[in-house]
């Protein structure tokens, strides 16, 4: 996420960190490099003026905090300033009304606003304890009904049918009544994707809107359209009061452009972002939080919070147990632990929460490649459950076996065995109470150096 303007500010902070004292000189230097990567990120150049200016009059002639040298201070302006920008704070959906809370949702067709309508159903289901329904008027594109339809029966979600030969405001007519009869919390309505410029369409959602009067219209929007992801939400902002976005896509954009620029154009809050394809990967939006991922310092907060939620505790919990009672950590247990890295948005999204990630060798950052994972727990899933409790039985033949049946090399049997044996050295340390020196031992753990030769 956003990994060129993260490469091009960390180096560009770096450079400023370590100087004693901030002058007139050095300070124009680095927001000089600073406009040069905002622009080639795709920010929008009112914003990038704007931020560029504050941040001047802020470094200039600031009183430095004592605790600080004069170059981590500027980068902390950097910060707030960033986060300013972004919108201070999270903002949370507003559904405190007479149930149901109504969630009309609009967007350009293919930025993935249906997809994103079962996300947030999900996330309002599970997070807020919420019985959700889910209704589309999407009567232009062809099964959109049907794949809404479907995806909700995937996360057991409750849909209200519909047919495209329909009315769509009959369609949420009926849904809203249903919606009452039945005492759901909230409604969500997937619309056709449409331009501001077609005139018919945006009387039809103005004609939507009317008829629920919907506690929050979120604008879906893809992050990789860069500030042009801005320019479009302003635009519908003009015809239908939104009152939010869902910026998708964002685990693809390496820019960051739309991400920066949205609320400083519209004045509305980006409420979430979309960062993968499954139906959890909706996170609420963090200002601070992104700032900081931007500028290489991690984003621990939100790990900790992947690791509270997603990570299976009665299986991490089997694990433990077993090894206090002395049992050795074997394959099987290495491959629950890759497929919980999976739950968490895999090895990339999760060291990317990591402070200086930056910093790491281009070769290291080639090989942070979640399909290696994919690859492991392949290999690994091609072993009968003889090798997997007792790997050391695995020699010659098995391992040519093991790389036909998964379509690996030998080589790549043989780096995993090298990466499970260090892992279970690191988890005998846990169980010892030898907790620092596991840590200090993680680098050899990271699965990225399982295939780097």
């Amino acid at each position: 996420m956003f990994n060129n303007l993260t490469e091009r500010l960390s180096r560009t902070l770096r450079n400023i960190s370590g100087r004693g004292r901030l002058t007139e000189e050095n300070i124009k230097t680095s927001l000089r490099e600073v406009r040069v990567a905002l622009l080639d990120a795709d920010v929008a150049l009112s914003v990038v003026r704007d931020f560029i200016q504050r941040v001047k009059k802020k470094a200039m002639g600031h009183e430095i905090n004592k605790s600080l040298t004069p170059g981590q201070e500027f980068i902390k302006i950097v910060k707030n300033e960033m986060t300013s920008a972004m919108g201070e704070f999270n903002t949370e959906l507003n559904l405190a009304t007479q149930p149901p809370a109504v969630i009309l949702m609009a967007g350009l067709q293919g930025a993935g606003k249906t997809t994103s309508v079962v996300k947030l159903g999900k996330f309002i289901t599970e997070k807020q304890k919420k019985k959700v329904l889910l209704v589309s008027v999407d009567v232009y594109r062809p099964a959109a009904i049907k794949q809404l339809e479907t995806l909700a029966q995937s996360v057991s979600i409750e849909f209200f049918p519909s047919h495209f030969e329909e009315n769509p405001v009959d369609i949420v007519t009926q849904a809203l009544k249903h919606a009452k009869l039945k005492f759901y919390d909230v409604l969500i309505v997937d619309t056709a994707g449409r331009l501001h410029v077609d005139e018919n369409m945006m009387n039809e959602i103005k004609q939507l809107h009317l008829s629920l009067d919907p506690v929050e219209t979120l604008f879906v929007v893809d992050a990789m359209t860069g500030q042009d992801a801005a320019n479009t939400a302003k635009a519908f902002n003009e015809v239908l009061p939104l009152t939010g976005v869902i910026l998708t896509k964002v685990d693809g954009d390496a820019r960051g452009g739309a991400a920066l620029s949205i609320r400083h154009i519209t004045g509305k809050p980006i409420k979430f972002l979309g960062v993968g394809e499954k139906t959890e990967a909706l996170e609420p939006f963090y200002p601070e939080r992104i700032a900081s991922r931007i500028l290489g310092m991690g984003d621990i907060l939100s790990l900790i919070e992947d690791i509270e939620t997603k990570v299976d505790k009665v299986q991490s919990q089997k694990l433990a147990e077993k090894l206090k009672k002395g049992a050795q950590f074997d394959l099987n247990d290495f491959l629950e632990q890759l497929k919980q890295m999976h739950n968490m948005g895999g090895m990339s999204s999760m060291l990317s929460k990591l402070p200086q990630m930056g910093q790491l060798p281009d070769q290291v950052k080639s090989m942070m490649d979640d399909n290696l994972t994919t690859r492991m727990e392949v290999i690994i899933c091609s072993m009968t459950k003889k090798e997997r409790i007792k790997p050391d039985i695995i020699k010659g033949s098995r391992k040519r076996r093991i790389a036909a049946g998964s379509g690996t090399k030998i080589q790549d049997v043989n780096r995993l065995l090298k990466q499970f044996y260090e892992m279970q050295g690191m988890m005998k340390k846990m169980k010892n109470g030898g907790l620092s020196k596991m840590m200090r031992g993680m680098k050899g753990m990271m699965p990225f150096n399982l295939f780097g030769g």
